[in-house]
This record gives structure tokens, sequence and C-alpha cells, in this order.
């Protein structure tokens, strides 16, 4: 499966969580892989909600998301989160853009959350990079 999700918005997000840490290419793209995959896991399930209200329609209450914030407040572009949305579901679903904007919110603060515990891991193990193993380690210890 290929990655869906540009490296450079996810790489911004890992620097406004490591400070003055640098960060490793490899990074970004291990992260970019865990939120495509934890993005298409979530869509899953909203089509499961849509399905059992009666739509084909995905929305963003689907992903838990009761006010939609504003598209421009986000790091993760929205095209991309749309195609990880349709990855694992069937081609009959439609994606309401409220519903793109709420996963790509849900997955903007599942992605800050790893970056930070990723930072943490890189300065344990007394380093300035953070790299792809610190983003494998919080998944190895909390997933």
């Amino acid at each position: 499966m290929s990655v869906e999700l540009p490296f450079a918005p996810v790489d911004e997000v890992i620097r406004r969580n490591a400070g003055d840490l640098r960060v490793s290419a490899d990074a970004a793209e291990e992260l970019a892989r865990r939120i495509q995959s934890h993005g298409a896991s979530l869509a899953v399930d909203a089509a499961g909600a849509a399905a059992t209200a009666g739509r084909k329609t995905l929305m963003a209450d689907d992903f838990g998301v009761q006010q939609v914030i504003d598209r421009e407040a986000l790091t993760l572009p929205i095209a991309p989160v749309d195609r990880i949305a349709r990855l694992e579901i069937d081609d009959s679903y439609r994606v309401s853009m409220d519903a793109r904007i709420a996963l790509a919110d849900v997955l903007e603060g599942y992605a800050d959350n790893v970056a930070h515990a990723a930072a943490i891991l890189a300065r344990h193990a007394d380093r300035r990079t953070v790299q792809a193993e610190d983003i494998e380690t919080y998944f190895a210890l909390f997933e």
C-alpha cells in the first residue's frame, strides 16, 4: 500500500512537538504510514456508523466530531485525507467535506500525540534527532 499523505506536513507536525530536536525523514515517513493506517481504520468504523444510520455518506459525527474546525487551522491536507478515508471502504460511500475536515482534525491530534511521545523517547535515548525507531517504539509500548 502506498502512502497517500505527503511527508512535509507530517514532518511539520513532528517538528512542532519536537522543540529543538531534529527530525529524520524516516520518522516523517513512518508517522505518515501510521496516520494512514489509523485513518483508514477510522473510516471503516465511520462507514459502519453511516450504514447503521441508513446513509451512504460519511458525516463528521461518524468520526466522533460534533463541531468541525476551520479547514485553515489544519496542517494535514484535506485531499490526501479524503483518499485515506476511501482506502478500505466500499466505493459506494461518499465522504462529505465536513467529514474530511473532521478526519483530518482527528488524525492531526493523533499525530501530535505520537510526535510528542516520540520526542520524549528521542530525548530519553540522549539523541538530538527524532527517528523512525522512536515512532515504532511508541506503538510497541502503547498499542
